[in-house]
């Protein structure tokens, strides 16, 4: 039987969703799950390099080490590799869609925001022009939903 897997999609795929990846695994550690979690962004800018600095900063101030993540892009296979995805905003969601091939490759695509306020469609602000501050509350929603995540999995 195949594992579970989990991707999480961001913009460049070394802000958002590579926090997301490392807050997710580490909460599946902590509840003793096994699900396979990878990111990649929507967009080729940073292919093959470390999430930003800032981003691993954050995480490793909570006790989760992200610094050998590298970014990729997302492509169709990644509809058939994972069984959820969630985007960060509703550009990228719009992006994910635009590739989805099939009303069930559509249905595995979700905001990652609606796990915890469901429908209402809110996007997971880009911290990326911002200071630490705005990578410390990414961090805060993104435990949120993990948590989420997490429930509807158990």
């Amino acid at each position: 039987m195949r594992a579970y897997k989990i991707l999480m999609v961001c913009l460049g795929n070394i802000c958002r969703s590579p926090m997301a990846e490392g807050v997710l695994r580490n909460r599946i550690e902590q509840a003793g799950l096994k699900i396979i979690v990878d990111s990649a962004g929507t967009a080729d800018y940073h292919t093959g390099e470390a999430p930003d600095y800032r981003a691993v900063s954050v995480l490793r101030k909570h006790g989760i080490d992200i610094s050998g993540l590298a970014a990729r892009q997302f492509n169709e296979r990644d509809f058939d590799d994972f069984d959820e995805i969630y985007v960060m905003d509703q550009s990228n969601l719009n992006n994910v869609l635009t590739l989805a091939r099939s009303e069930e490759d559509r249905l595995k695509v979700r905001l990652i925001l609606n796990t915890v306020h469901p429908g209402l469609n809110r996007s997971l602000a880009d911290p990326f022009y911002g200071d630490i501050s705005h990578f410390e509350a990414v961090y805060a929603q993104l435990n949120q939903a993990a948590a989420a995540i997490i429930s509807q999995l158990k």
